[in-house]
């Protein structure tokens, strides 16, 4: 299971996505996306070329990807080696990959104002656990205090180290930036193999287990509807910090939705209780699960991107994205195994 921060740890929309902002949008940018391979990084790389804009994407290359040949390649190390930026110049930059304070350092170093507008992607790991449900963006930040802001990121450290990012961005890009906190994020080309176990244990039927309590609180965003609010946002020269969050629905609805919509005739769905998914060690087996206790940082409100212009697809849009996506793929070593599933259900 482990902690939020953790399981947040690798992070055709329709309608009037610049909504009421005072911004004034700008029609064609010179976009650089550091990342942009998979996942998030892909789809705002997709965003970006699909609103006409030029686009370029800076990692080490070693992921496999299917972007078009529209997008130009540069590649290097931002920890090691950032010289392939030299002579470049950029209307924005959005930073997918930041997640020591050096990423930031060194990547302002190598571009300076070259960069443009900077816009980063955070997490609401961010975030200390609010209070109380429908918190905002006032919820205060995880402090570092005596950490290293360089440390390994692991399930412990991953959400004080985002945090750390934002103000190291602040410190170096200025205070007129961008800084989008997004919650689970769901979709076609995940990595993370969250949402995917869902959908994938789903189809195949049966007897499913999923662990309770159904009524813990659960939100997400698809990848295609993050990747155009973020490049809305870019377009608008914003400065200041959005969560970026669907609404708060919970797990066992969640769980229920996905079975209702691609899961085989017959299927059936057995609640276990938490303390005997813990007792048998397999809370790490499932995905989204917060565990015994519902969470705060998983409802949080998401007025001010909706008031910016976020737009949102149904939660079964991003399952059949997902599962098209995902097809016949092996079952991961991380997933819950068929004898596991029998013993929980015994």
């Amino acid at each position: 299971m482990g902690s939020l921060r953790g399981r947040l740890l690798t992070a055709a929309s329709g309608g009037n996505r610049a909504g009421n902002s005072p911004y004034p949008k700008v029609s064609f940018m010179k976009t650089l996306i550091i990342g942009g391979s998979s996942f998030v990084g892909r789809a705002i790389a997709l965003a970006a070329l699909e609103a006409g804009h030029d686009v370029t994407v800076f990692n080490r290359g070693a992921t496999a990807t299917d972007l078009p040949s529209d997008i130009r390649r540069l590649v290097g190390d931002r920890r090691l080696d950032l010289s392939a930026l030299n002579g470049h110049s950029f209307d924005t930059t959005i930073d997918a990959i930041a997640y020591q304070r050096r990423d930031v350092e060194l990547l302002h170093d190598a571009l300076g104002e070259r960069g443009g507008h900077y816009l980063q992607i955070s997490s609401i790991s961010a975030y200390e656990e609010p209070s109380a449900v429908g918190a905002d963006e006032s919820t205060p930040l995880l402090q570092l205090g005596d950490g290293d802001p360089n440390a390994v990121v692991t399930n412990e450290t991953y959400g004080v180290l985002k945090a750390e990012c934002e103000r190291a961005a602040a410190e170096r890009f200025g205070s007129e930036i961008a800084i989008v906190r997004p919650t689970y994020v769901i979709g076609g080309h995940d990595k993370t193999m969250r949402f995917p176990y869902w959908v994938a244990r789903m189809q195949r039927g049966g007897r499913v287990a999923f662990p309770g309590p159904r009524a813990n609180a659960l939100q997400w965003i698809d990848v295609r509807d993050l990747g155009a609010f973020v490049v809305s946002l870019s377009e608008r020269r914003y400065a200041g910090a959005v969560n970026a969050n669907g609404p708060v629905a919970t797990f066992g609805e969640v769980v229920s939705r996905i079975a209702a919509h691609v899961a085989p005739e017959g299927t059936t769905l057995t609640e276990i209780e938490a303390k005997r998914v813990l007792q048998l060690d397999l809370g790490e087996k499932f995905p989204l699960w917060t565990g015994l206790l519902s969470e705060t940082m998983l409802a949080m409100s998401n007025t001010k991107a909706h008031a910016l212009g976020l737009s949102l697809r149904s939660l079964e849009d991003g399952i059949d994205d997902t599962a098209a996506w995902f097809g016949d793929r092996p079952w991961p070593e991380q997933w819950l195994t068929p004898d596991d599933e029998l013993r929980l259900l015994a």
